[in-house]
């Protein structure tokens, strides 16, 4: 297991580590001179903005570095290996899922922290709204900056689930058959819609309010750990089916 790990990081560090390197020294460099009112103005405001920027390429190179990952499992060469290793696919799989997920939450966390203290820099120092904040905070101040981490885990790891699962029904289930591309857009398409209207079996734990023909449903305090628990539910079957689906048979 501990070698899936390494490949599975190794091939998607090899296009965003030498960007998240860049980015973030910028971010450091940035944000150790307005800390220390070394810029000017105009300086903070190029910042910020370069910060953005940062951001979006940072993405872009984590959807790159992801599709590296995926390739070693769907596209030749790297399968054949994957094929081929006598570990069973649900190890590999979650290798792989458990690199892609650390790799995007890391780097993404990183930078928008180094947005919002270029951003805080602008807006008139950190130090007192940084210190300001640690006074003011509670421990359910705490819990709610972990759940909301949770929550954007949770919601991440469904949408990647999707994807790897509609790849794997492609290279297998799908293999060659007539309209490929459209039967796997089409069960996108349904499972998407399946999860959307997932939330709605928590219908007696929340309410449920109508807008002509759209429908939401608001969530108390457990309807929202049902909902986070039903999202990992979710994953977890789309991970066990996919898993199912590599074991039964990909087509390189």
């Amino acid at each position: 297991m501990k070698a899936q790990f390494k490949y599975a990081f190794r091939a998607g560090l090899s296009l965003r580590l030498p960007v998240f390197a860049v980015i973030f020294i910028m971010f450091l460099v940035f944000v150790a001179l307005g800390s220390l009112g070394l810029l000017p103005f105009a300086a903070h405001v190029t910042a910020v903005s370069l910060g953005g920027t940062a951001i979006a390429v940072m993405m872009a190179f984590n959807i790159v570095g992801d599709v590296s990952i995926a390739r070693r499992m769907f596209a030749a060469p790297g399968a054949y290996l994957y094929a081929l290793t006598p570990v069973p696919r649900r190890q590999m799989l979650l290798s792989s899922v458990i690199a892609m997920a650390a790799m995007d939450v890391v780097t993404m966390a990183a930078v928008i922290t180094g947005e919002v203290i270029l951003s805080l820099n602008l807006a008139g120092g950190i130090g007192d709204i940084v210190w300001t904040s640690i006074i003011r905070a509670s421990a359910l101040d705490v819990l709610l900056g972990i759940w909301a981490a949770v929550c954007v885990t949770a919601g991440y790891l469904l949408i990647m689930m999707v994807i790897l699962f509609c790849i794997s029904a492609r290279k297998s289930l799908l293999y060659n058959k007539p309209a490929g591309g459209l039967l796997t857009a089409a069960l996108a398409a349904g499972i998407a819609f399946v999860i959307n209207l997932s939330p709605f079996l928590l219908a007696p734990f929340g309410e449920i309010s109508r807008f002509y023909v759209f429908f939401t449903i608001t969530l108390g305090r457990v309807g929202s750990v049902l909902f986070v628990l039903l999202m990992l539910i979710e994953a977890a079957a789309l991970f066990v089916l996919t898993s199912k689906l590599l074991e039964r048979k990909v087509n390189i």
